[in-house]
């Protein structure tokens, strides 16, 4: 199991992304038990980013479900072409020639497969990724366990469609809502949370490199002592990496030569009026002391 975790380390740093023990774990268990990964963690914490990665790591395609409220299955699973049923009906009728019957309607030919059916009917197996479940409805919820059970979808027309390949499943939430137990229960289970300083500094090298090690080691900083604030929305490695390229284009070499920069350049961090607020010039000149 070591030598297989060591070569699943190996691929995800080469792929760009910086992985502790638990997270490599629960990524080799799944695609060992073939069952799906719940990532659970505030927004910004690098969820999304772990399909991504496990596509590229696997060499498989991405096929991502965004979910929201109000997701329903013509959005996640399949829709019918209405528009080409007509033409063909349409068709039929100015060629004077025996006309579509229902099955031949409602077959596969006008069948529109949207992420969940595409990511089964694949040929080859792929990634589905299907982020913040937690947006989604209960009912939308409830819908995917047959999905996550037995890899089916039921189609009225059609009946069951079984899988042509399993993939391999990513569920992201933010946790903005409970998630059912029956969901729980048919997924894998990992937290990601924001990443102490000597994680987030590997990440940021190993992502922008070319911003060097003091600059990184001050940006790391000041953005874990921002965390410490009283923020509505903490920024995550996702700003981190943001306002990392933002002060690179504004060629900084240190936070201290340039203090007014960091302030005009919170908004890559901080996402709301109030937190911006919260953090005064003298605030934020005080951080970056700390953090050079």
């Amino acid at each position: 199991m070591q030598a297989a975790l060591d070569h699943m380390r190996q691929r995800v740093a080469d792929a760009g992304y910086i992985a502790d023990s638990a997270l490599l774990t629960s990524l080799w268990l799944m695609s060992e038990l073939n069952r799906p990964l719940l990532l659970e963690g505030d927004a910004g914490v690098g969820k999304t980013e772990v399909g991504k990665i496990l596509a590229e790591v696997f060499e498989r395609s991405l096929i991502r479900l965004q979910c929201y409220e109000g997701l329903d299955v013509n959005t996640a699973v399949y829709e019918w072409n209405y528009q080409r049923q007509l033409l063909a009906i349409r068709r039929q009728e100015i060629l004077h020639e025996e006309g579509l019957s229902e099955e031949q309607l409602f077959s596969e030919t006008y069948l529109m497969k949207r992420p969940l059916l595409q990511s089964i009917s694949a040929a080859q197996p792929s990634v589905l990724l299907i982020d913040e479940i937690d947006r989604a409805d209960e009912e939308f919820e409830a819908y995917l366990l047959e999905v996550l059970s037995d890899f089916q979808i039921s189609i009225p027309e059609l009946g069951t469609i079984e899988a042509n390949s399993i993939p391999l499943v990513i569920l992201t939430s933010n946790g903005t809502r409970e998630l059912s137990d029956a969901l729980r229960r048919r997924c894998l289970y990992h937290y990601i949370d924001y990443p102490d300083y000597d994680k987030e500094l590997r990440i940021v090298l190993a992502r922008l490199p070319e911003v060097g090690a003091n600059l990184a080691a001050q940006i790391v900083a000041f953005v874990q002592k921002l965390r410490q604030q009283d923020l509505r929305k903490v920024p995550g490695v996702a700003e981190t990496l943001d306002w990392t390229g933002a002060l690179l284009r504004l060629d900084m070499k240190s936070l201290g030569d340039n203090p007014d920069a960091v302030v005009a350049t919170l908004g890559c961090l901080l996402k709301t009026r109030e937190d911006l607020d919260a953090m005064p010039q003298e605030v934020v000149h005080r951080l970056v002391s700390k953090a050079s």
